[in-house]
């Protein structure tokens, strides 16, 4: 018998909800079920899997109501909950549309004119997928939908932090015949997740670059593909010519989102030295209009942190920052109410790189502004990072603001805005640095990276080929 997890309400901090992990033994029977079905799930080929995917679809509105009430419960804030909900749906219909000239089966020529190339895909059977807490539903379905396009079979583990939503979502799972065999979701924590890596043939993990590291040993010593979508220190680059109305708006927002929980958040600002008062001021007037939805989620924009954990590292950099001379020009407290932890969208100037809030993955709505003399010193400071997730470039053109671009080590660049690969799919982009590792989960390589190529080499002729050996 496993033992139960309680799991604590980011609103009001009481353990609210009960989380019972599988056995390893069910879990590895889950796997076996799931395996044997995709052969069926292949079988039925992609128009198929579209309808099966598109009665998902209509079974999840269905229970949209559940579904908000769940994530809200999970993560303490509406709006996002219900923009999640929205982009799940939309994903479904985006994947429908692109997989089917995807999946197409191809015939070239050759060097050689007697012998032509034929080419398939063959799915991975059986993909486990590994999902955070920031967006529980969003980033437990990014990898899910592809794959089970591609013909796999799929088992979602999602954190154990945040995953109330799991019950009404398998619920419109069961009201699938086809779908209900080969995706499953299943509760738990790291020994969970651990546990379902040895029964795949390819993980997906999304989460920090620790677990990541565990994720990537395990997956290897199996010898099976391991996709990791990691941390990040994303920074945004303002140029002397930006708009600075623009760009204090996209940071800000880029920055403070889901309370800035997102692993695509802004975390660093590097600003020409001559906007810098003007850039500052802007955006501390704007980060002070923004209310935290406290003592309702209608009352503002700033959720509570999901993770009580991370309230604890969020004091630690700003206290650390503080401590070594930044100047907090609002916000600055991570304060307890009625047991929720919140953080209003903090300014800080005077930083430097000694400083944990430069340099650590901080998951908050924290922003630290730097002044820079010279565009060489803001791409040196914009490239001092064991990251290399995403980053932003404000600046008079596009032209100016792309040549720095192109120096930044990072894989998804905004160009005056910020965090827009929250909102657009189609770019391919790979993390640099401990980002993160594998093919891109954006753009048509995040379905193709659940695929094997498979070529045949047919001989169209009778005739001996010239490079045999001689029958004389």
């Amino acid at each position: 018998m496993t033992k139960p997890i309680a799991v604590r309400n980011p609103r009001t901090g009481k353990l609210d909800h009960t989380i019972v992990p599988p056995s390893g033994d069910l879990l590895e029977r889950q796997c076996l079920r799931s395996r044997q079905a995709q052969t069926h799930w292949q079988k039925i080929g992609i128009e198929g899997r579209i309808e099966a995917l598109q009665q998902w679809k209509q079974a999840v509105l269905s229970q949209r109501d559940r579904l908000t009430e769940a994530l809200v419960e999970d993560t303490g804030r509406l709006s996002i909950s219900v923009l999640e909900i929205d982009s799940f749906l939309s994903s479904i219909d985006r994947w429908c549309r692109l997989a089917p000239e995807l999946l197409q089966e191809s015939e070239k020529a050759t060097a050689i004119p007697f012998v032509r190339l034929q080419q398939t895909s063959v799915p991975y059977p059986l993909v486990g997928i590994i999902s955070p807490w920031n967006f529980p539903l969003l980033l437990s379905t990014i990898d899910t939908i592809p794959a089970l396009l591609a013909g796999c079979a799929a088992i979602v583990k999602p954190s154990e932090i945040a995953s109330r939503f799991v019950a009404p979502l398998m619920q419109a799972i069961r009201d699938v015949p086809n779908l209900r065999d080969v995706l499953t979701f299943v509760e738990g924590d790291g020994k969970t997740g651990a546990a379902l890596i040895e029964s795949v043939d390819l993980v997906c993990f999304t989460g920090s670059v620790a677990t990541g590291r565990k994720v990537a040993a395990a997956a290897a010593q199996r010898f099976i593909p391991a996709c990791l979508e990691l941390g990040g220190k994303d920074p945004a680059i303002v140029l002397a010519s930006a708009n600075l109305e623009l760009a204090t708006s996209a940071i800000l927002w880029g920055s403070v989102v889901n309370t800035g929980q997102s692993c695509l958040s802004i975390e660093r600002i590097y600003v020409a030295e001559s906007i810098f008062a003007e850039f500052v001021d802007q955006l501390v007037t704007k980060a002070d209009r923004l209310k935290l939805a406290y003592p309702t989620v209608e009352s503002g924009e700033i959720g509570p942190m999901i993770a009580e954990r991370q309230a604890a590292i969020i004091r630690e950099h700003l206290l650390d920052a503080i401590a070594k001379g930044a100047i907090v020009r609002c916000g600055g407290q991570v304060e307890e109410r009625d047991g929720g932890w919140w953080c209003r969208p903090t300014v800080l100037t005077q930083v430097t790189h000694a400083m944990k809030v430069m340099t650590e993955e901080t998951f908050g709505p924290i922003l630290p502004v730097m002044a820079f003399a010279t565009v060489e010193d803001a791409l040196n400071l914009a490239n001092d990072t064991i990251y290399g997730l995403s980053a932003a470039v404000f600046a008079g053109t596009e032209t100016e603001a792309l040549a720095v671009a192109q120096q930044i080590d990072a894989g998804a660049i905004s160009i005056n805005d910020a965090a827009l690969t929250a909102l657009i799919y189609e770019g391919e982009k790979n993390s640099f640095k401990y980002s993160g590792l594998g093919g891109s989960r954006m753009g048509a390589a995040g379905l193709m990276r659940f695929l094997r190529k498979k070529t045949f080499l047919v001989k169209t002729n009778s005739t001996p080929d010239p490079w045999w050996f001689s029958d004389r």
